[in-house]
């Protein structure tokens, strides 16, 4: 069975292709082939490719029976397109898209949810079998915030007492393995989340019982975070991040569901877990630099934020 996948060198592409390589033959769509080859677990897998060229993808795509579809850029709708089309063209059977459980909420009407939902409409109008996977909020969001841990002692975030279901990208990525190589995936909605709804409060307090040291969390202003993802985002994304923060704030994002059992058969991992495996990151640079720097790098979240990595 050949594979083919979209974002491998991202939060969650990177950890499905570990979880594949050993077993299957894996194509990994990218850009830059070199750059990304230092990200996976193999040599080989990489083939250079465009989401802006229908040619190129369909190139990439010959031969493969399934595909993941991970697509960064809410500005840039074509890029499902040309994807599905694609692998339409090349015979692909089977698309599995990382989606955003917030296309579920008739309440999220942000741009990014918007631009989620398009997506999904695409593929199921593809023709193709689907699998959709619609992850929380990526426990791996708190990353950002290893500078301020490590100098400060502090984590500093707009409505720090609202909850979210935040989900460990490793339970999406072995749920993205599995709907990739089962049938009984195909036709199927996955809502993944964590165990339990948790506060950046709450976060902040286990960081620091996994640290051991205090970690304190401090409230931004509304116009203080908006003013940041301003410098990181287009102004249309940084609104957006903003209404899905005050979507939040009025308990949108609390629910837990049971799409990880589902889908993968065990529970959720939970936010303790996650911190445990990346503390490192939180306490010097050098022991990131050490401990883990390649398992982060492969976290990374992308220059410009799938929903579900930022806000869902």
């Amino acid at each position: 069975m050949r594979i083919a996948l979209t974002g491998a060198t991202g939060t969650v592409g990177g950890q499905v292709a570990r979880l594949l390589a050993p077993r299957y033959d894996l194509s990994c769509l990218t850009r830059s082939p070199e750059r990304a080859a230092a990200r996976l677990p193999g040599p080989g897998l990489t083939v250079e490719t465009d989401l802006d060229d229908i040619s190129s993808l369909t190139r990439a795509l010959a031969g493969a029976d399934a595909l993941l579809a991970v697509t960064f850029d809410p500005l840039r709708d074509t890029h499902d397109e040309h994807l599905l089309t694609a692998a339409r063209r090349a015979g692909v059977r089977h698309v599995v898209k990382v989606s955003a459980l917030a296309v579920a909420d008739p309440g999220a009407q942000d741009a990014i949810t918007r631009w989620q939902r398009a997506c999904e409409e695409r593929v199921r109008a593809s023709g193709l079998s689907w699998t959709l996977l619609r992850p929380r909020a990526f426990m791996s969001n708190c990353l950002d915030w290893t500078r301020s841990v490590r100098e400060e002692g502090v984590v500093r975030t707009l409505h720090g007492s609202s909850a979210n279901s935040c989900v460990d990208p490793r339970d999406v990525a072995a749920a993205a393995a599995r709907a990739l190589t089962s049938p009984a995936c195909a036709g199927r909605a996955y809502a993944l989340t964590g165990p339990a709804p948790l506060s950046a409060r709450q976060q902040a307090a286990q960081l620091a019982e996994v640290l051991g040291r205090p970690v304190r969390h401090e409230e931004l202003t509304e116009a203080e975070a908006l003013a940041r993802w301003r410098a990181r985002y287009p102004d249309a994304l940084a609104a957006a991040l903003l209404e899905s923060a005050d979507r939040q704030a009025r308990g949108a994002k609390s629910a837990v569901d049971h799409g990880v059992r589902e889908a993968i058969g065990r529970e959720p991992g939970t936010f303790r877990a996650w911190a445990r495996r990346h503390g490192a990151a939180f306490r010097t640079e050098e022991a990131e630099a050490v401990g883990n720097a390649v398992e982060k790098a492969a976290e990374k979240p992308p220059a410009v934020p799938v929903e579900a990595q930022t806000s869902a």
